[in-house]
């Protein structure tokens, strides 16, 4: 914190540290739900399968949606939603405290990550179908509600230092960008109307960011709803941390895209069974990139991390099937060193 003591033109600041200590968190009550048992929210940005994961009926409201994603992905049933690009999110919460436990990953968000078995490219490393998303934990002991805790990101490996991907110089080569952009804001606008012809897939739903940057969320054949989510408002804005490009056309004729693995830290970014689909809470981080130290989280939100179009796959869209307690179903996977 900074307390800035002021007269007339003279001004002195003083920056100093309060430390937070939390009483420890009690066992989960016999029977808990290791699932997700609650949604509070859900709002997909542009993306090909928004309106689908799940299906959007005319008349449906936010709560609609909401219920429509408990039943998907709650209580284990591993159905499947999708976040849509770059910030699209949904926010989740249980029926107990997940424990932070020393030295052990304390819950895994399962996605649908899966790794190239075709790639062209013999030395590439691991990657396929990563769409990371990133994590956001909540700790709430007087049960005040998501909308009035403090929320913490999870410190992916991007977060720490991106050049550090195995493929960051590939990327690079081929002029992703390649940068962690924090604070990174987008802008969706609703399209007048739906495309007529092909000719018009290309400039179908406008964006623009903080960056200076703009472009297109693209139409394709695969896919014919709407995709801007259809009960959301004429413009959608997001912001969040901006994951680097991880897309790359290993064919060199647009037929062959490889979205490549992060290390570690992100939703839909490795296969469900290996150990960095899994998340450790200590890794949470405040606004300024400090650690933390919950006893616990109530709350897991999860956005898109990435603004990017992969020629005729689409946007890199994080797809969500659940979320679950590594403790209460007697999972024990180390942390990162």
């Amino acid at each position: 914190m900074k307390l800035t003591v002021s007269q007339g033109d003279i001004s002195f600041d003083y920056h100093f540290t309060v430390f937070v200590e939390y009483a420890p968190v009690d066992p989960p009550a016999e029977g808990s739900n290791p699932y997700v048992t609650k949604v509070f929210d859900y709002m997909p940005a542009v993306g090909q399968f928004t309106n689908e994961l799940p299906k959007y009926e005319e008349g449906d409201t936010q709560e609609d949606m909401n219920q429509k994603v408990l039943e998907a992905i709650g209580d284990n049933k591993r159905g499947m939603i999708t976040l849509g690009g770059f910030g699209g999110y949904v926010t989740v919460g249980f029926d107990h405290t997940i424990q932070n436990v020393e030295g052990l990953r304390d819950f895994r968000v399962l996605g649908n990550a899966f790794y190239a078995n075709a790639n062209p490219n013999p030395n590439a490393p691991e990657g396929g179908s990563c769409e990371p998303g990133v994590i956001m934990v909540a700790y709430d002991p007087d049960n005040l509600g998501p909308d009035k805790v403090q929320w913490y990101e999870i410190q992916g490996s991007a977060h720490v230092d991106p050049t550090q991907e195995a493929w960051y110089e590939m990327a690079k080569g081929k002029g992703n960008d390649v940068e962690t952009h924090f604070n990174y804001r987008i802008t969706y606008y609703r399209p007048d109307s739906e495309p007529t012809s092909r000719e018009e897939w290309g400039t179908y739903i406008k964006w623009d960011d903080n960056q200076g940057k703009s472009g297109y969320k693209v139409k394709n054949q695969y896919h014919a709803q709407p995709y801007y989510p259809q009960w959301a408002g004429e413009t959608l804005s997001f912001t969040g941390t901006c994951l680097p490009q991880n897309a790359i056309d290993e064919s060199g004729a647009g037929s062959y895209f490889v979205l490549y693995k992060f290390r570690y830290g992100y939703a839909d970014n490795e296969i469900n069974n290996l150990d960095d689909s899994a998340i450790d809470i200590s890794w949470a981080v405040d606004s300024s990139g400090d650690k933390v130290n919950l006893p616990g989280v109530d709350y897991i939100k999860i956005y898109t991390g990435i603004n990017q179009e992969n020629g005729w796959l689409g946007e890199c869209s994080t797809e969500i099937m659940g979320v679950e307690d590594l403790h209460l179903l007697k999972q024990s996977i180390a942390t990162r060193p």
